[in-house]
């Protein structure tokens, strides 16, 4: 086990500790030493990118080092780098280097969700159970605490805080945290684009029975509209309803369908009603004439 003292540079803020050069107080640590983060909400999966990453390791080896921490058990919890590590492991690797930092719990949370936002490429899952687990961290610690006195100013003001340094809104962010009110097979459904990210927000706010019915319906059906999802927002009862009456309230509220096909007249059909010196264009004029007078006297209310 490396030793601790004198390995530890303590700096005085999270910024400086993602941007620490990668030869200061790195040391060689052995892979069965470090754990996942808790509650680590990026997934670490063996994809395209994975062979990637083992191949240049392969090739190469680790050129930047991971960040961990010390641990209760006298090992260490993985600050950023646990796809580093996982695929370390592939290579077959013993050691990896690494910078040990002491950070406190909420520390940590801010600089893992921070190093991992960089990514290319995020579900909208990670970023939103990431970007809940930094807001957390950055309440606890005080850090978005403000004198006002309703609410929904503080929420913005703290999700905008949230949202720095990642690109995202305040209210981008508090979208991304409404994702995590999903029951996990409609947020899915989102990550897998089978769901747009504004229906997934949306239907975060009805309660979970609710968002049970609404998958399997989105399952069988294969879509839900945005109409649809107004109409049980503007439902004066929903609490109160049944799965059938939901399956209605859906079905009523979907757009009508215009008739599909075309209609074709053939010179054969329509010489049975006209003479044979009518030319096309005096056809065409009795034709519409007969069918605005049959719209008149059936249905006056359509528009022109």
């Amino acid at each position: 086990m490396a030793n601790r003292i004198g390995e530890k540079i303590k700096l005085t803020s999270i910024d400086e500790l993602l941007c620490v050069p990668e030869t200061v107080g790195t040391v060689e640590l052995e892979l069965g030493l470090i754990s996942e983060f808790a509650n680590h909400p990026f997934r670490v999966v063996d994809d395209d990118k994975m062979e990637e990453l083992v191949e240049s390791i392969r090739q190469q080896g680790i050129l930047s080092p991971v960040i961990v921490r010390p641990n209760s058990k006298g090992g260490y919890e993985m600050i950023s780098g646990h796809r580093r590590l996982h695929a370390a492991g592939i290579v077959g690797l013993k050691k990896i280097p690494a910078i040990v930092r002491d950070l406190d719990d909420d520390e940590a949370v801010i600089a893992m969700v921070n190093a991992n936002l960089q990514r290319e490429e995020i579900l909208p899952s990670e970023r939103g159970f990431s970007l809940k687990m930094k807001m957390d961290a950055m309440r606890h610690q005080g850090t978005c605490r403000h004198d006002v006195d309703k609410l929904s100013p503080v929420e913005r003001k703290t999700a905008t805080i949230v949202g720095e340094g990642s690109g995202l809104t305040g209210r981008s962010v508090q979208r991304y945290i409404r994702l995590t009110e999903l029951i996990p097979e409609l947020l899915n459904m989102v990550d897998e684009k089978k769901l747009s990210l504004v229906n997934g927000v949306d239907i975060s706010y009805f309660d979970k029975e609710v968002q049970k019915w609404l998958y399997e319906y989105i399952k069988e059906n294969g879509f839900i509209k945005p109409s649809q999802i107004d109409a049980l927002k503007n439902h004066t009862n929903l609490e109160n309803v049944t799965q059938y009456t939901l399956i209605a309230i859906l079905n009523d509220a979907l757009p009508e369908k215009k008739p599909c096909g075309k209609v074709a007249l053939s010179e054969r059909k329509l010489d049975k009603y006209f003479p044979p010196h009518f030319s096309a264009r005096k056809r065409e004029e009795i034709i519409l004439m007969l069918l605005a007078e049959w719209k008149e006297a059936n249905y006056p209310e359509v528009a022109e």
